[in-house]
């Protein structure tokens, strides 16, 4: 199944208000396998909203608008499309009785135009709108399935995951599974790389990568009218992604962190951890305490932004500062060294290097050193990032939360990587 959004709203157009509706929409079909092949925005205007109309049911399966179902002049989206359909209008008596009382409670006068958003599109699903007065509608002419929903995303999102996502699945009589991989270490070029003839050769489950700031996910969908068959179907393909991706493939999940698979790896060996941090900024220390529970992991860290901070809190060696400088790796080895035996923490890590926009001490945006120290050996290891100056931070960050992993891993992460 193809599908294609349409939003309908002048608002749109101009500015006022941004098109997330079809970025979530688009989120959530890919969830169950549906391919969406065209956005369009359209304004509060007949002629056009025909056009983009009569287009998108010549070249899609499934065609999703949202917007235009309210009372006003110039809520037209049921009226051209039924129009288009060569279909009338008439009254779900349920909707009206739903605005009706809606008034009633209220103690509302209800205009003549209220009623025109109970007016639903003959022979079509009325869908209830949980959230609000306007219905929504499914109906199916020809080969062409078409869903109208409300433009208010509150309103929208109820009524998709209620009523319409359940009703695309029982009519192609199969149970969609999805399973989202996240890959860490690995771009996204030399992930595809590694699993194109598998891609290329997708049938079921579909295969979809999507390049993430600094990290890769891939998206596997089967479809099956058993879901242990499904499962089966996504158990089999992530093997074979498995043997070639090897240890880059960190967790599931849409909200999987690289914070949150560290800090469980963290409480599982009963260890804790501590930050030194100077171009994070104490990033590092924000993003694990956002897990919840990292007392039980995280003992402290230091912000040590400037020199005299790393000299006089972290005991860097001012030789080390003068002669190697912060941005090196022996600082960073320092750092990491000294916040794990000044905390008492079992693993300390460090992040020293230069975030943008300009150089420092010779060396140029994104050059990054990160330390570890886990009481037996301490060791550092550079890095070469590319982006913005937030970019760099979080790519950094990311980064160290991945060594912590692979050393809980036992997977080797001692050793020097360039990016």
């Amino acid at each position: 199944m193809n599908a294609e959004i349409v939003a309908v709203g002048t608002e749109l157009l101009l500015g006022q208000i941004a098109n997330t509706n079809a970025q979530w929409i688009s989120e959530r079909l890919a969830d169950v396998g549906v391919n969406v092949y065209f956005h369009s925005v359209v304004g509060d205007n007949p002629d056009r909203l025909k056009h983009v109309f009569e287009t998108a049911r010549d070249r899609s399966d499934l065609v999703i608008v949202t917007g235009g179902l309210g009372p006003t002049k110039d809520d037209l989206t049921k009226e051209v499309i039924a129009s288009c359909l060569g279909k009338r209008l008439v009254t779900d008596q349920q909707a009206l009785k739903k605005i009706e009382d809606h008034f009633a409670k209220t103690g509302r006068k209800m205009t003549d135009n209220n009623r025109k958003q109970a007016l639903v599109i003959e022979g079509s699903r009325v869908l209830e709108n949980h959230n609000g007065l306007a219905p929504g509608m499914i109906l199916t002419e020809g080969s062409t399935t078409y869903v109208l929903m409300p433009g208010v995303p509150s309103e929208m999102k109820g009524m998709f995951l209620d009523q319409v996502l359940p009703a695309l699945a029982s009519a192609s009589g199969k149970r969609l599974v999805s399973r989202v991989l996240r890959f860490f270490g690995i771009g996204e070029s030399a992930l595809e790389t590694k699993i194109l003839d598998l891609i290329e050769n997708q049938t079921n489950p579909t295969i979809a990568p999507l390049a993430k700031d600094g990290e890769v996910t891939i998206r596997l969908t089967a479809a099956h009218s058993d879901p242990l068959a499904a499962k089966k179907l996504l158990d089999e393909t992530e093997q074979r992604i498995r043997e070639r991706t090897g240890d880059t493939l960190y967790g599931y999940g849409d909200q999987t962190t690289l914070a949150e698979v560290a800090s469980h790896l963290l409480r599982e060996h009963h260890l804790t951890v501590s930050s030194a941090e100077s171009l994070t900024g104490g990033l590092f220390a924000k993003q694990i305490t956002d897990v919840p529970g990292a007392s039980d992991v995280f003992v402290g860290g230091v912000v040590s932004y400037v020199n005299a901070v790393k000299e006089q809190v972290l005991n860097v060696p001012v030789d080390v500062l003068q002669t190697e400088g912060a941005v090196s790796a022996i600082c960073a080895e320092k750092m990491a060294c000294a916040v794990r035996v000044m905390t008492g923490s079992d693993l300390g890590i460090s992040f020293t290097g230069v975030a943008g926009p300009n150089s420092s001490e010779g060396k140029t945006p994104g050059t990054v050193f990160i330390g570890f120290a886990d009481g037996r050996e301490t060791r550092s290891f550079s890095y070469r990032f590319n982006g913005t100056r937030e970019q760099i931070r979080h790519r950094t960050v990311l980064t160290g939360f991945d060594l912590i992993r692979r050393f809980l891993l036992n997977a080797e992460p001692f050793g020097q990587k360039n990016e």
